[in-house]
């Protein structure tokens, strides 16, 4: 069973639309426009979510909210004073080459950008107009039997063993003249 969408609320819906369309490459299919329950209105865009063809793609969806609501902070860890790193949207890289031009577009556009090996997978790190981080991450071996016992053996654990570290890090500051516009923080 699948995800069929993740909707989050944003404060900046067009600099959210060219985020998610020109730096994830994502195809915006969908828009509903209704008015809300409590006499606001709102906006709530779909975008399907490149499978790299692994299957059906699932998508992600914004709400653009207009009405008597608090202030959106759209940054799902920033909002709730933990570090960006927290919650996070991580989708999949199918293969090295959807990688690599994953990680391409995100320096072609001079957005900050993090990897990290994580010994199972590596993953590229960026943040979105909304301060919530994203990733691309790519399996880089199949979880096994080991994996699952090391799960089952510290889940329950109140002090557990720590994990070797990340294998390997490398981080790319933007380029301030490639940057544009909507991906700086207002």
């Amino acid at each position: 069973m699948g995800v069929h969408h993740v909707a989050l609320a944003t404060a900046r819906m067009a600099d959210t639309h060219r985020f998610y369309t020109e730096a994830m490459g994502f195809d915006l299919v969908k828009v509903v426009v209704n008015p809300t329950p409590e006499g606001g209105w709102a906006k709530h865009a779909f975008y399907r979510i490149d499978d790299g063809g692994s299957g059906r793609p699932g998508m992600i969806a914004f709400w653009d909210l207009h009405g008597d609501y608090p202030e959106v902070h759209g940054a799902m860890s920033g909002a709730v004073g933990l570090p960006d790193w927290v919650n996070h949207l991580a989708f999949d890289a199918v293969d090295e080459a959807h990688y690599d031009a994953a990680l391409k577009r995100w320096l072609d556009l001079g957005l900050d950008v993090v990897e990290v090996d994580h010994e199972f997978c590596r993953s590229i790190y960026t943040t979105d107009p909304n301060g919530t981080m994203v990733e691309w991450c790519q399996d880089t071996r199949e979880l096994d039997e080991d994996d699952a016992a090391r799960a089952a053996a510290v889940i329950g654990d109140v002090e557990p063993d720590f994990d070797p570290p990340p294998a390997g890090f490398r981080a790319w500051e933007a380029d301030p003249e490639r940057r544009p516009e909507w991906s700086l923080p207002r």
